[in-house]
C-alpha cells in the first residue's frame, strides 16, 4: 500500500509540469521548450521552435530585447519543444554556432536527432543533417549538445533500437539507452553513434557537461534492477574508447514509469561534479549533490518537495547556484538557492521570479563570474539576475 500511496503521490507531481510533455509545433506558435547561452563576447543567444521551425534571436541587453528570429531550418518540420526535450545551442571556439533538436516522426515516440550549423555568427545555416547513421523509426530524441576542449561537437540521445531488438527476439529489456556521437570537423559529419549504456529512462532530459581537461561527461537517469530510477555518470570518450557508465544517485526509487525529470549537472575547475536531480523514493522532491559515480553523492541536500521540479545547477570557483520551477495555487515561482563554499553549505531558498503562466525548465547561465537563469513562459522569454547587481 505505501509503495501504491508514493506512486500515486508522484503522478500528481508529474502533473505539475505537464504542459512538459513532449510536443511538437508546426502552426501553434513557439513552445516553452528554449535554450539560451552566452557566446564569447558575451551575447546572449536564444533558440526555441515556432510553426515548424527552429529559430534563433540574439541580446546584446542580457535579455532586455530580442533581434529578429532567424530560422534554422529553411524547410518546415515537426520539432519537440518540450522543456524536457527542447533545441539545444552550443558555440565553438572559433565562434562557430552549433544547434541540435529532435524531429517526431510518424509513429509516436519516434523521432530523429536533428544538428545545423552557422559559420558566419547566426546569419545562416546549413540545412539540417540527421546525426544518428541508425534512421529506423524509433526513439532517437531528447538530444543534448556540448562542445568539448578541442572543439569537437558531441551530442548524447536516448534511443530505443536495443530495446527493439529484444522485443524481436520475445527477450525483456527496461527503458531505452543513451547513444552518443562526436564531429571532428565542426559539425560537418559525426562518427557512427556509440552507447552509452543499456536501460536508460525513457523521456528524462540528458545533462552534459565540461571536464577541467576539456572531455564531456553526460548524467541522466537509468533503470536499475527492477525499474529503479536513479542515474548515472558516464565520460563520453572521442579518442575511440568505450564509455563507463556508472550509477550515480542511490534513491532506490523504484516506478515503472518515466517521470520526464532530468537532471542538472556542473563540473567545478577542481573537478567537483556538481549535481541536482527529481526522485521521490520518499515523496517527490529535488536533492542536490556532489557525485561520487559508484557511491552515494556526497553533501547531499533536499532542496524541496511536492511542487518542485525541472531543476538545474551551474557553479563557478567557490559559488555554487541552484535553481528550479516551484508550483503552487497561484502558479509559478522561480526557485534559488547559492553556496559561496563550494556546495558545502547553501543559503535559504529564495523566489526570484513568478509567472501565472505556464514555464519551461529553468536553465542556469554564468558570464563572467554572475549569474543569471533562462527562464521562458507562455508570456515571453526572461533572462533574470540570479543576485542583485
Amino acid at each position: 500500500m505505501r509503495k501504491l500511496a508514493l506512486a500515486l503521490l508522484c503522478l500528481l507531481s508529474f502533473a505539475v509540469a505537464a504542459h512538459d510533455m513532449p510536443g511538437m509545433h508546426m502552426a501553434s506558435g513557439p513552445g516553452l521548450g528554449a535554450s539560451a547561452a552566452f557566446d564569447a563576447h558575451g551575447r546572449l543567444w536564444v533558440v526555441d521552435a515556432a510553426d515548424g521551425h527552429v529559430r534563433i534571436r540574439h541580446s546584446d541587453d542580457l535579455g532586455k530585447t530580442l533581434s529578429a528570429p532567424v530560422d534554422v531550418n529553411a524547410v518546415a518540420e515537426p520539432i519537440y519543444d518540450s522543456g524536457e526535450n527542447r533545441p539545444k545551442i552550443a558555440f565553438g571556439p572559433k565562434g562557430e554556432l552549433y544547434v541540435s533538436w529532435s524531429q517526431p516522426l510518424a509513429k509516436p515516440w519516434s523521432g530523429y536527432v536533428r544538428f545545423a550549423r552557422s559559420l558566419d555568427g547566426g546569419a545562416h545555416f546549413s540545412a539540417p543533417i540527421t546525426v544518428h547513421h541508425d534512421l529506423a523509426v524509433i526513439t532517437h530524441r531528447f538530444d543534448t549538445l556540448a562542445v568539448d576542449g578541442q572543439g569537437r561537437v558531441v551530442l548524447a540521445w536516448i534511443d530505443k533500437r536495443d530495446l527493439e531488438a529484444a522485443k524481436a527476439k520475445g527477450q525483456p529489456y527496461l527503458g531505452a539507452a543513451v547513444f552518443y556521437s562526436w564531429s571532428n570537423d565542426e559539425g560537418k559529419s559525426f562518427v557512427p553513434e556509440r552507447k552509452v549504456m543499456d536501460n536508460s529512462c525513457e523521456c528524462c532530459r540528458i545533462t552534459l557537461a565540461r571536464t577541467p581537461d576539456g572531455g564531456i561527461a553526460a548524467f541522466f537517469r537509468g533503470v536499475f534492477g527492477d525499474n529503479i530510477r536513479d542515474h548515472a555518470y558516464a565520460l563520453l570518450p572521442t579518442d575511440g574508447s568505450a564509455p563507463h557508465a556508472e550509477r550515480a544517485t542511490f534513491s532506490n526509487w523504484h516506478i515503472a514509469a518515466c517521470p520526464e525529470q532530468g537532471p542538472g549537472l556542473a563540473i567545478g575547475d577542481d573537478g567537483t561534479r556538481h549535481a541536482v536531480w527529481y526522485e521521490a523514493s520518499q515523496g517527490p522532491a529535488i536533492w542536490y549533490g556532489q557525485l561520487d559515480p559508484g557511491h552515494p553523492p556526497q553533501h547531499a541536500l533536499k532542496l524541496a518537495g511536492p511542487g518542485a521540479s525541472h531543476a538545474d545547477v551551474a557553479a563557478h570557483g567557490s559559488t555554487v547556484w541552484l535553481a528550479w520551477n516551484q508550483v503552487d495555487a497561484k502558479g509559478y515561482s522561480l526557485m534559488l538557492r547559492v553556496s559561496r563554499d563550494g556546495g558545502l553549505h547553501f543559503g535559504a531558498p529564495s523566489a526570484i521570479a513568478s509567472s501565472s503562466a505556464a514555464v519551461g525548465s529553468p536553465q542556469l547561465l554564468v558570464l563572467q563570474d554572475h549569474a543569471y537563469v533562462a527562464w521562458n513562459a507562455a508570456d515571453g522569454f526572461r533572462l533574470i539576475p540570479a543576485e542583485a547587481r
